[in-house]
């Protein structure tokens, strides 16, 4: 299915300049979204992966809905103070700004195999910060993969030594 069409462009947000992909136009369409997760249990189905992690907030539709798919955990990366347990904390460069994520220190055991998700590629900022706290709890990365990349922004640079796939590249900025 050609998921392009479906990903609406919203100029100038967060801020004027950017050229934001939102995802609800896709996954609003039931037939897109479950193309998306049925291709990607296909995908991680007969790979050994112990659970799926996801990026806040829009990697959580995403990757609960593979978890689900897969018969797996699905372990949420937030923002700082959203998460009730003890926390491993990893800052990281935004396409258009900084922030911080963190996960609970007993998300997952080391020796783990997961896959992390997330609905967009920019900079990689975002996604290297998941990676630094992945690898800290002592899990693998078995593959990064994202709905859409926009490769202008090199995004793949930041995840280089991880597997990365997408399923949509738009030739943006």
């Amino acid at each position: 299915m050609d998921l392009a069409p479906l990903i609406r462009n919203v100029p100038g947000f967060p801020k004027p300049g950017i050229q934001f992909k939102d995802i609800t136009t896709l996954v609003k369409n039931g037939p897109a979204f479950r193309s998306v997760i049925d291709g990607w249990r296909e995908r991680y189905a007969e790979q050994r992966v112990d659970a799926i992690v996801g990026a806040e907030a829009r990697g959580f539709m995403f990757g609960a809905a593979l978890a689900y798919a897969l018969g797996l955990p699905f372990v949420p990366v937030r923002k700082p103070g959203k998460l009730p347990a003890e926390t491993l904390s990893e800052s990281y460069q935004l396409e258009y700004g900084t922030d911080s994520l963190e996960v609970h220190k007993d998300a997952l055991s080391a020796g783990d195999r997961v896959v992390l998700i997330d609905d967009l590629l920019a900079t990689g900022g975002t996604m290297r910060a998941v990676a630094r706290l992945v690898e800290r709890l002592g899990a693998e990365i078995v593959e990064i993969a994202f709905v859409i990349e926009l490769p202008l922004l090199n995004g793949r640079e930041q995840l280089q030594g991880y597997p990365v796939h997408t399923l949509v590249k738009f030739m943006v900025e």
